[in-house]
């Protein structure tokens, strides 16, 4: 006869359930960091019809922790991204995606000339104080998300906006970090409103 036994080493008979639970309090305690990320407050958030098509502005009031401020002088480069998405209600189905839009700045110190850089796409801009850079990372006007013939007139829709640092983007040993303490994210909710398109720009 076979006997198969539970135990993870002889005369430790507790050992294998006392791994387990240190390994539960620790998935638990990684799980709930994120949720103490630092908070991103979006304010004045608007979709609007301009002539070559629909535009986004918000502002983001947040401020970097000590750990962060200190990563990016550092020379770690940070990314932050602002998530826009529009959907459309449907009673007859899920609601369809109309659209979504992502915008990634990249701010980052160089020692040579002791100056801050926050770039996005193609456009790049220095500043001396960090102070200065994050003023304008706080600021999203105009980004265009859609031509004027992605939205229907007559019809309402729904916007939703957030901005975060992205740490997927963190070299590893700062994604971990960031996994197990809430000084290494930031963060906001969902912004939501709703936007009725008449077809008229202003």
């Amino acid at each position: 006869m076979t006997v198969f036994s539970t135990h993870c080493c002889p005369g430790s008979p507790d050992l294998g359930a006392r791994a387990w639970l240190r390994l539960a309090v620790l998935l638990a305690a990684l799980w709930c960091a994120p949720v103490l990320a630092a908070e991103v407050e979006i304010r004045n958030a608007a979709l609007n019809l301009e002539e070559d098509g629909f535009k986004l502005s918000a502002d983001f009031d947040f401020e970097l922790s000590s750990r962060l401020d200190e990563a990016v002088s550092r020379g770690v480069v940070l990314y932050f991204v602002a998530e826009f998405e529009l959907t459309r209600s449907r009673w007859y189905w899920i609601d369809e995606t109309v659209l979504e839009h992502r915008v990634t700045y990249r701010l980052s110190y160089h020692a040579l000339t002791r100056q801050y850089r926050l770039a996005t796409g193609a456009l790049q801009q220095n500043f001396n104080t960090l102070e200065d850079a994050l003023r304008v990372l706080a600021r999203l006007r105009n980004v265009h998300v859609a031509d004027r013939g992605a939205l229907k007139p007559g019809e309402r829709y729904d916007c939703a906006l957030r901005f975060r640092l992205d740490v997927s983007q963190l070299p590893k040993p700062f994604q971990l970090n960031a996994v197990a303490s809430r000084h290494w994210n930031l963060a906001s909710d969902w912004t939501r409103w709703t936007y009725l398109y008449t077809g008229d720009a202003k």
